[in-house]
């Protein structure tokens, strides 16, 4: 049988999702570690996606097999009760055979939250940006996303990939609702997203904003396919993965 969990995390003090041979302390090692111990079998995961260090997770999938007959139920709670407070089963929901956790999902989501006002208590929630920031025109560059597919300048160098190609349908600012003025997230949402994108388009969203580049010259960064030409990375600290959809035919 096969099955998806259904899985939050808090990525402060975690080398990311991917397991790595140098580390424990990633998000799939660790949710494999459980696994395999109640399962009592070596019990491999696949997620819909990888998250880099200090990134976090409202709502991310992975798939596993087994030949157990298991109660979901029961190993929702019996992994919950062996995982870390950071991390979290929300979910354990019987599929078909052949769903993939990656290549199944249609549509991801991230947000990027972000405070123009030092607040101790969002520190590894929400980024610090202390120069003034003009949203309108973030937006208006924003626009761009939505009219181009190939983002080989917001993409990791050497990365492994066979195309840069992403089809991105929202990426918007909006000022968090029932929070202070000075709170704002980003919500942007593709098909896929290659290694870094959504820290480097935030990053050259920034150069919008602070007036160091006109809205027409973001669009000139995305022609350019280099990622030299873009902005920085922004902080982990900020990023949020919260949503993976997929066709509702998989499930049982």
């Amino acid at each position: 049988m096969r099955y998806f969990l259904e899985l939050a995390y808090e990525g402060t003090n975690y080398h990311g999702w991917q397991a790595q041979n140098n580390t424990p302390k990633t998000i799939q090692a660790i949710i494999e570690d459980g696994l395999s111990k109640i399962l009592r079998v070596q019990t491999p995961i696949v997620g819909s996606g990888r998250t880099d260090t200090g990134v976090h997770c409202k709502k991310q999938f992975a798939h596993f097999d087994t030949s157990t007959e298991i109660s979901t139920d029961d190993l929702k709670y019996r992994m919950n009760s062996f995982l870390p407070p950071q991390i979290a089963i929300s979910k354990v929901l019987p599929v078909t055979e052949t769903a993939h956790a990656r290549f199944d999902a249609f549509l991801r989501t991230y947000h990027y939250h972000l405070i123009t006002e030092k607040n101790p208590f969002l520190i590894n929630h929400a980024h610090f940006h202390r120069k003034h920031l003009d949203f309108e025109k973030m937006n208006q560059a924003a626009e761009f996303l939505l009219k181009h597919t190939n983002f080989e300048s917001f993409s990791k160098v050497k990365t492994q990939v066979k195309n840069f190609e992403c089809a991105i349908d929202k990426a918007i600012w909006t000022k968090e609702e029932g929070s202070q003025a000075d709170y704002w997230r980003f919500t942007i949402s593709a098909n896929r997203f290659l290694r870094g994108m959504v820290r480097a388009v935030v990053g050259s969203l920034f150069l919008v904003g602070e007036g160091k580049i006109g809205i027409e010259d973001f669009e000139k960064i995305i022609l350019d396919k280099n990622r030299k030409s873009a902005g920085i990375s922004v902080p982990a600290n900020g990023l949020f993965l919260v949503e993976v959809e997929y066709p509702a035919a998989i499930f049982l």
